[in-house]
């Protein structure tokens, strides 16, 4: 398939998963709007990589914590490419604590960055596709939007609410040629997670396959880390013309950790 003449604003696409999905829909042909933090030099490696493939790119720091900001990079991203078909909601933040300790200002950025940002976006992203009549909203959720961990409150939380909020907008949207889903993922391999795992094993004394295994089949059967690849693939497909039924749709790519 292709997406040319198509533009996506995936948020949080500095690294691991979004940097993943952005690259996959500059593969189709999709013009990309990068969004997230970090050394500016590596931003400026990753646009170069992006616009090698024959695409527009461009990037913007707003943080997705902050409503005006928010409604500014949607309309930078309509601004620079002519349009806003794709949207990607990715961004996202974790803590672990008891729900009697979780601190407050945790719970309140979890929320915000994890579930309101995506209420933002949409609400400044859909009136564009109304008007065009296409376009494609893809949530990043989690397993966790559909069950839950102990110690992850805010995460559940929002990410059960990200869910939600797909449905409502599959349901407002579904006669104006656009769809709304989630992703689920289970465990996936990222930079961060491939680190976080070489240091367990260097402090346990153990190789680093064997604390893979036992990190990821203690929820997954199927024992191996999701990829980003794996998940460009899937919001790819959501973006075809082959996918234009499916909407409202929770979808997991997890190794079967909610089908237990």
């Amino acid at each position: 398939m292709s997406l040319a003449e198509k533009s996506a604003l995936v948020t949080g696409s500095t690294s691991g998963i979004g940097l993943g999905i952005a690259l996959g829909l500059a593969r189709e042909g999709a013009n990309i709007m990068l969004n997230g933090f970090g050394d500016q030099a590596a931003i400026e490696k990753i646009k170069a990589d992006i616009a090698a493939l024959g695409v527009k790119v461009e990037y913007d720091a707003a943080d997705m914590t902050k409503p005006d900001q928010i409604a500014e990079i949607v309309a930078k991203t309509e601004s620079a490419f002519g349009s806003l078909d794709i949207l990607i909601n990715n961004a996202g933040v974790q803590h672990v604590a008891p729900i009697e300790s979780f601190p407050a200002a945790k719970w309140e950025f979890i929320i915000a960055l994890n579930l309101s940002s995506s209420f933002y976006t949409m609400q400044a992203a859909i009136p564009g596709m109304k008007a065009r009549k296409w376009g494609r909203i893809i949530n990043i959720a989690s397993a966790h939007g559909l069950v839950a961990s102990p110690q992850k409150a805010g995460y559940v939380a929002a990410k059960h609410g990200l869910v939600g909020l797909t449905k409502v907008a599959a349901l407002e949207l579904a006669s104006f040629g656009i769809t709304a889903n989630a992703i689920c993922p289970g465990w996936v391999l990222t930079p961060l997670v491939e680190t976080q795992l070489a240091a367990r094993a260097a402090q346990e004394g153990r190789t680093v396959a064997d604390v893979t295994h036992e990190f990821v089949a203690e929820k997954q059967p199927l024992a191996e880390f999701t990829t980003t690849d794996h998940i460009a693939g899937m919001v790819v497909f959501l973006c075809s013309d082959n996918a234009k039924t499916i909407t409202g749709a929770p979808l997991s790519i997890d190794g079967g950790w909610v089908a237990q």
